[in-house]
């Protein structure tokens, strides 16, 4: 059984008891008539070939309350386009495909880049940022999910649980995070087990008390790529377009919301995705990649918080970060062996050196740049730059058929 004990400056809401999943749709049905729901799932046209994409279009078909859901397709041609048009038709409801490299869906992100709002390059960053961007043009949902596409063995409950505390009229929460257990013979989620989790913990040492540490802290998973907000968010929300997408948000999320309003949500007992490579010797590629953007991101939003990272800070930092991690190896092998689960020691200690370097790498990079690449400017200033964005993007969207009623 899950506990409830509350750490931190964000409130935890975990799951104590399965319920009644249908109870808990047909009330959620009774809310999403005053706050609408459309969810977002960023899309490569790859994924239509996965069976974990398949399963979850077979359970969120089942949905009761969803108005919308946005599909937001990259690195399609018009094969594949229309492919995914036909796919999402079994999802039987309202159903946008954002056709990201459609022609006239480009045309309207390069008039965008006209108006001197430079975009990033293709990525899932890019892709939510579209259809946070389509979502506001409709000005039809009050409240919009986040889905990865890649989710093995998903139920429907995961989203009832995400959704829950935006939807619920006696709760006050415009932000929600999901958390979950991932394992399977085996545990999974390295990036936060082995660098995320000792990173705060060095920095928590060399930076001390500090209300961001505390605040990423307090989250059980803060690389989880499902989220609900409330669609006023949408607008004020920049959004880096690499893998500091997560960690971004978060702290976006802060920048216009009392903590108060931010919450975390027990989804599902355990959660399953595919898993980058980690290719330890390429630090452009695979999980490698994902570690140095991390690594500059946490370190971006902490100077933006207003921490003074001086040269020296940095080396202390990768000192104490190679003492937590090894006791993360630690921790992480008395988990295992305490639930009867696999563990490959010399996996997660060449992770845990493939990390190591990846901190070295992105602390080297944020020095030479503290900026770094912009994130995606807000939606506030697109609009304002280019008023008549909105129906230029909806009428893209429909000229192509990516709108199909059920």
């Amino acid at each position: 059984m899950s506990d409830f004990h509350q750490r931190g400056p964000i409130t935890t809401l975990p799951r104590l008891f399965a319920g009644d999943l249908e109870v808990r749709e047909r009330e959620l049905k009774f809310f999403a008539r005053r706050v609408p729901l459309t969810l977002v799932i960023p899309c490569l046209v790859s994924e239509l070939d996965q069976p974990a994409l398949a399963g979850m279009v077979q359970e969120l078909a089942k949905v009761p309350y969803l108005d919308t859901v946005l599909i937001s397709l990259d690195h399609a041609d018009e094969a594949g386009f229309q492919r995914a048009r036909a796919y999402f038709a079994a999802l039987r409801r309202r159903t946008v495909v954002l056709w990201n490299d459609g022609p006239t869906v480009r045309q309207v992100r390069d008039e965008i880049e006209s108006r001197g709002t430079p975009l990033s390059e293709p990525g899932k960053g890019r892709a939510v940022w579209m259809a946070f961007g389509y979502v506001l043009a409709e000005n039809r949902a009050r409240a919009v999910a986040l889905h990865d596409a890649d989710v093995v063995g998903y139920k429907r409950s995961l989203l009832a649980n995400l959704v829950s505390p935006i939807l619920h009229s006696s709760l006050d929460f415009d932000f929600c995070k999901a958390y979950y257990a991932r394992a399977t013979t085996r545990l999974h989620g390295r990036a936060t087990r082995l660098l995320v989790r000792p990173l705060l913990q060095a920095l928590g040492d060399v930076v001390g008390r500090h209300p961001f540490l505390s605040y990423l802290a307090a989250f059980r998973y803060p690389l989880a790529g499902e989220i609900a907000l409330n669609a006023d968010l949408l607008r004020l929300l920049r959004i880096p377009g690499d893998w500091g997408l997560e960690v971004g948000l978060l702290f976006e999320v802060l920048r216009h919301r009392s903590a108060r309003r931010i919450c975390q949500a027990n989804v599902a007992s355990l959660f399953e995705h595919k898993h980058q490579p980690l290719s330890p010797l390429d630090p452009t590629q695979g999980l490698h990649r994902m570690a140095v953007d991390i690594v500059k991101h946490v370190l971006r939003t902490l100077a933006a918080s207003g921490v003074m990272l001086q040269e020296g800070l940095f080396k202390g930092l990768r000192v104490a970060y190679q003492r937590y991690a090894e006791d993360a190896v630690s921790d992480s092998f008395a988990v295992a062996t305490f639930n009867g689960l696999e563990f490959d020691r010399h996996a997660e200690e060449e992770t845990l050196e493939t990390f190591s370097r990846a901190l070295a790498e992105g602390c080297q990079q944020f020095q030479e740049d503290p900026l770094g690449t912009p994130p995606l400017p807000n939606w506030a200033r697109v609009i304002s730059a280019f008023p008549e964005v909105g129906p230029r993007l909806i009428a893209a969207v429909q000229e192509l058929g990516g709108v199909v009623e059920p």
